[in-house]
């Protein structure tokens, strides 16, 4: 079964974008990527799997169920992490979390506390008196308390520092191996690289692609960067060839395509030096993002 399914989900916003067309397929028990820079409708496509904001066209399930119609069976399968996290500031972390909690009807004071300890959060501190990254902490917490089989993420570390972004990373592969299902939503790729099995990019409200992390990074694809000995290079042209600069000797790109027709075109030039290496996956990430990818 596939945690979650969608098939032409669309939300527009009017003359604003919002996504169009997204077919989604995160299989149940895998830790999926969902990327692309900030307002590329990563946020809107998980507030309407959530129920939080309605569908215009196309359908949203999770576990086989609706996203409109069976939400509140939905909601008690899942934890979710916005990208910021807002509390009644006056209320003491665990008595805030313990409300929470009473909406699942199950006994999660040792999960809050096993989450509390890992993340160094002090559950007896008000919220008023908490920094960001302490608020997200509290967000993580309230998020996995209930174990549950979904967990959705929304730029979620954003606020912690890079130490505890490790322990976060490691909670979530522990919950994983659990047997929780993560829909891991960024714009850094980096992190998503770091856990995920598979990762689709979106660009513009529409998905471009998706791909295992480990496909994602393959030989198809060359960085280029060579260097000629005389006038500087005005434009630069070859079939395959994106996110092409040039900058006075220099010139740079990602290559896909027949390495003769590379050799052959850059030969052309009185070269002073050539670099032929693996792109990383930040590159590739641009490579989907490049104009000639519109």
């Amino acid at each position: 079964m596939n945690a979650i399914e969608t098939k032409k989900l669309t939300k527009s916003y009017g003359k604003s974008r919002g996504i169009m067309d997204i077919d989604l397929e995160v299989k149940e028990g895998e830790i999926f990527g969902f990327i692309g820079p900030n307002g590329a409708g990563k946020s809107t496509t998980i507030r309407t799997l959530l129920g939080l904001i309605h569908k215009d066209s196309g359908e949203a399930k999770i576990f086989g169920m609706d996203c409109e119609g069976e939400r509140e069976k939905i909601l008690k399968e899942t934890g979710y992490l916005p990208s910021e996290v807002f509390y009644y500031e006056n209320m003491k972390a665990i008595d805030l979390l313990r409300y929470s909690a009473s909406f699942y009807k199950k006994d999660c004071s040792k999960k809050i506390k096993e989450l509390a300890d890992a993340l160094g959060l002090d559950l007896n501190k008000k919220i008023e008196d908490m920094s960001l990254g302490n608020k997200k902490k509290v967000g993580i917490v309230q998020g996995l308390l209930h174990s549950p089989r979904l967990i959705i993420l929304d730029e979620p570390t954003s606020g912690l520092d890079p130490l505890m972004q490790q322990t976060f990373f490691e909670l979530i592969q522990e919950e994983n191996k659990r047997g929780a299902t993560v829909l891991f939503s960024s714009h850094i790729l980096s992190e998503v690289q770091k856990i995920c099995d598979r990762v689709a990019i979106i660009k513009d409200g529409r998905l471009i692609q998706t791909q295992k992390i480990s496909e994602l990074q393959d030989n198809s694809y060359k960085k280029i960067t060579f260097h000629v000995k005389d006038n500087p290079l005005d434009e630069f042209q070859l079939k395959g060839a994106t996110n092409i600069e040039i900058k006075g000797q220099t010139v740079r790109f990602i290559y896909r395509g027949d390495c003769n027709l590379l050799l052959e075109k850059i030969n052309n030039y009185p070269l002073l030096n050539v670099d032929i290496s693996e792109p990383s996956l930040e590159e590739i990430f641009m490579h989907y993002y490049s104009d000639k990818n519109k």
